[in-house]
C-alpha cells in the first residue's frame, strides 16, 4: 500500500517517467555547507572511480519497508569483490526523520542514505548537504557501461530538485489494473479497455456471483488515482495539470467530469464488493487475490510481493492498464501506464566516506545487484535489461515490465506528483472517496469537494507550490 506497503512516494517525490517528468522547484530552507569527504581517501582510478579507501567502512541507512533492507546487503557482496577489505554497514530505519535529522545537524550523515516511507528527512531541509550525482552519472559501472547508459531514460531529471541532481530513484513502479489470468480464462471473460466495457464485464461477472473491484478503508486514494490516470490518458496534461497544480475548477473540466460520470455508473451499478470503507485494505486485496471474489484491482507493481502470503495458487497475477472514456478521442494510446521510479537514495556531502557512498550505489547499478532485486522483490529496478521475459517465473513481474516497455514514450507520471501527501490533504481525500465508493456521494458533490480541498492547499502559505508538468 502507498502507506502501509512503505514505498510511499515521499514529501517533494518525482516520478520517472520515461519521456514526460513532473518537475518540483521549492526553495531550499537550509543553508548547510555542501562540501564534505571521506575521513580517508585512495586515490582515484579507473578501478576505483571514487577513491575508496582500503579497509574503509561504508555507514548505509536504508528505509526498512515492503521491499526490506537486504537488497543492499546483497549489493554489498558486489561490491567487496572489487574491494575485499571494505566493510559495508546496512542499518534498517523506519522513522528516518526522527533518527537522522540529528545526524545531518551535527554533520555526521550516513554515507548513503534511502530517503524513503512515511517518516523522511524533507529534501528541502538537506538539499544544501547532499552532493551531486553529476560526475557520477558519467562513471562507467560495473558491467563495463557508463551508468548514465545503464539506467532507463529519465532517472536524471527524476532525480533533479532545485536544480541539482542528488537522487537516484532506485525502483520502477507501474500504476495499473492487475488481475487473475487463470480466472479469466477459465470464465472467458473478456478484458475491458473502455468505462463501458468496464460496465459489461461487471454485469457479466454478477451472473458468476462475482464482482469487478473491491477496495480498502485505508486506501480509497487508490480509486483517486486511477481516475487521475484515466483523465490523463483521455484529457492528457491540459487537463491534468490543473487538478495537480490546485488551480480552481480544474475537476469541473469536462473531461474530468466525464471520466467520473463513467466510473460513477461502475459504483452505482454494485460493481464494487460492498462495505469497503470499514475493510481493512490488505483483507480487501485478499478478497481479491486469494478469495478471487473481485476481478481487477488498481494498485503498483508493489502487490504481489505485498499479497504474495495470501494470493490462490496458479492465480497468474497480471497487469493491465486502466480504461478510458472515449478512446477515439484520447490524447493517448490505451498502451499508455502511469510509471515511475522510486526508492530516493542520496549521499550525503559530509559523511565520513563519501567515496564509498558512491562506491556502494554504484554496485547497487550493476546487472548483479538489480536482477537479484527483480527476483527477490519482484519489481523491476532502473537497470536496463535485468529482468527476462518470463519474470523469474513471475507473471506480474512479466506483464509489469512488458506494459512499462510497450508503454515507451506515451508513459506518464500522474502519481509521481504524490501532490496529496506534499500539501497534507491525503487523509482528507481517502475519507471523500471512501463516501464516493460507498455510493454516499453524487459527481456534483465530489466535484465540490475535490475543488474546496484544492482551495484549502493552495491558500496555506506555510507550504511551498509545486509546479507540475506532465
Amino acid at each position: 500500500m502507498k502507506i502501509g506497503r512503505q514505498l510511499a512516494i515521499g514529501v517533494l517525490s518525482v516520478a520517472l517517467t520515461l519521456g514526460a517528468t513532473a518537475c518540483a522547484t521549492p526553495k531550499s530552507s537550509s543553508s548547510s555547507n555542501p562540501t564534505g569527504s571521506a575521513t580517508s581517501s585512495a586515490t582515484e582510478s579507473a578501478d576505483n572511480p571514487f577513491g575508496l579507501a582500503d579497509g574503509s567502512t561504508i555507514d548505509a541507512v536504508v528505509f526498512d519497508g515492503g521491499y526490506k533492507t537486504d537488497y543492499v546487503d546483497y549489493a554489498g557482496t558486489v561490491l567487496k569483490k572489487k574491494f575485499p577489505n571494505v566493510t559495508v554497514k546496512v542499518t534498517p530505519s523506519t522513522t528516518l526523520g526522527a533518527e537522522l535529522q540529528p545526524r545531518f545537524v551535527s554533520g555526521n550523515p550516513p554515507d548513503l542514505l534511502d530517503n524513503q516511507g512515511g517518516q523522511t528527512i524533507p529534501i528541502s531541509s538537506i538539499i544544501d548537504q547532499l552532493a551531486t550525482y553529476d560526475d557520477f552519472w558519467n562513471t562507467v559501472g560495473y558491467d563495463g557501461v557508463p551508468i548514465k547508459d545503464a539506467v532507463m531514460d529519465g532517472v536524471k531529471a527524476t532525480g533533479t530538485y532545485n536544480g541539482k541532481f542528488i537522487i537516484i530513484p532506485y525502483v520502477m513502479t507501474l500504476y495499473a489494473f492487475y488481475y487473475s489470468q487463470t480466472l479469466f480464462d477459465e470464465k472467458g471473460y473478456k478484458l475491458p479497455q473502455t468505462w463501458d466495457d468496464a460496465l459489461t464485464l461487471c454485469q457479466t461477472a454478477k451472473a458468476d456471483n462475482l464482482y469487478l473491484f473491491t477496495w480498502g478503508k485505508e486506501a480509497g486514494d487508490y480509486w483517486r488515482w486511477m481516475i487521475l490516470d484515466s483523465i490523463m490518458k483521455q484529457g492528457g496534461g491540459d487537463v491534468i495539470n490543473p487538478i495537480v497544480n490546485l488551480q480552481p475548477g480544474a475537476w469541473s473540466n469536462p473531461v474530468a467530469q466525464t471520466t467520473l460520470t463513467k466510473f460513477k455508473a461502475i459504483v452505482d451499478a454494485g460493481c464494487f464488493i460492498p462495505g469497503g470503507a470499514g475493510t481493512q485494505f490488505t483483507a480487501a486485496q485478499a478478497q481479491w487475490s486469494n478469495d478471487k471474489k473481485a476481478l481487477m484491482y488498481y494498485t503498483g507493481s508493489w502487490i504481489e510481493n505485498e499479497m504474495k502470503t495470501a494470493t490462490a495458487d496458479n492465480f497468474k497475477m497480471t497487469a493491465w492498464p486502466v480504461m478510458v472514456a472515449d478512446p477515439a478521442t484520447a490524447k493517448y494510446p490505451f498502451k499508455a501506464v502511469d510509471a515511475g521510479a522510486d526508492e530516493k537514495f542520496v549521499v550525503p556531502a559530509q559523511g565520513k566516506n563519501k567515496a564509498g557512498g558512491f562506491e556502494l550505489m554504484r554496485a547497487m547499478l550493476s546487472k548483479d545487484a538489480a536482477s537479484n532485486f527483480a527476483k527477490t522483490r519482484l519489481a523491476p529496478t532502473i537497470v536496463k535489461d535485468t529482468v527476462p521475459a518470463d519474470g523469474f517465473g513471475s507473471t506480474a513481474l512479466a506483464s509489469t515490465s512488458k506494459l512499462i516497455a510497450d508503454s515507451g514514450t506515451d508513459t506518464f507520471a500522474v502519481q509521481g506528483t504524490n501532490y496529496t501527501v506534499y500539501y497534507g490533504i491525503q487523509a482528507d481525500t481517502i475519507s471523500l472517496w471512501n463516501t464516493f465508493l460507498s455510493g454516499g456521494m453524487s459527481i456534483a458533490d465530489l466535484t465540490t469537494q475535490e475543488e474546496a480541498l484544492a482551495a484549502k492547499a493552495a491558500a496555506n502559505k506555510d507550504i511551498a507550490k509545486l509546479t507540475f508538468n506532465l
